[in-house]
């Protein structure tokens, strides 16, 4: 429980505590205690909205984390794969519906898992620039297919690019992605 504590409160929690407390009190004295509290009200809102997806999206982790085995992941997209397996990680990142809430967990229980650094970067590059979720309610809709069909296939090999630089740093750099640090 105190090793839990210790990452939770680490070092990235304090900067953002210390920066919350700064912006805060600069929101407070620039425009005074409405636009304080208002401020407050809108980030609760926000909280409440992306709490329940949140835990939604780390049960599904836990989940397939508990149905398949360790070395699974690893098999199709571990560093030994190359541009395979950056290929199936990208396209898993590009089906993967739903914004950060949804896609990291994912990418925490990748990593866990012997995914490469590779894949790892593949993965989310898909999902930032290729989501086909994005791609079919906001694209298409607003900027019509021709538009969202050169983006789309304009963008596909950006993914296993960055892939593709990620394995070119050196592998500390792994060992320590993968300790969670």
């Amino acid at each position: 429980m105190k090793s839990l504590l210790k990452q939770t409160f680490d070092k990235s929690f304090m900067i953002f505590a210390v920066l919350a407390v700064v912006t805060g009190a600069a929101c407070y004295l620039e425009f005074g205690a409405a636009a304080f509290g208002d401020a407050v009200a809108g980030d609760a809102a926000l909280v409440a909205f992306l709490v329940p997806k949140l835990g939604a999206a780390l049960l599904v982790a836990a989940f397939l984390q508990a149905l398949l085995p360790p070395s699974f992941f690893a098999r199709y997209m571990g560093e030994e794969k190359g541009v395979k397996g950056m290929a199936i990680a990208a396209a898993g990142g590009t089906v993967t519906p739903g914004g950060p809430m949804t896609s990291f967990p994912l990418v925490t229980l990748l990593r866990d898992s012997g995914t490469g650094m590779g894949s790892l970067v593949s993965y989310v590059t898909a999902w930032a620039t290729n989501g086909l979720q994005r791609i079919l309610m906001w694209e298409v809709p607003l900027m019509g297919a021709e538009f969202a069909i050169v983006r789309f296939v304009s963008s596909m090999p950006l993914s296993i690019i960055a892939g593709t630089l990620a394995r070119l740093f050196p592998a500390a750099l792994e060992a320590k992605a993968r300790q969670g640090e």
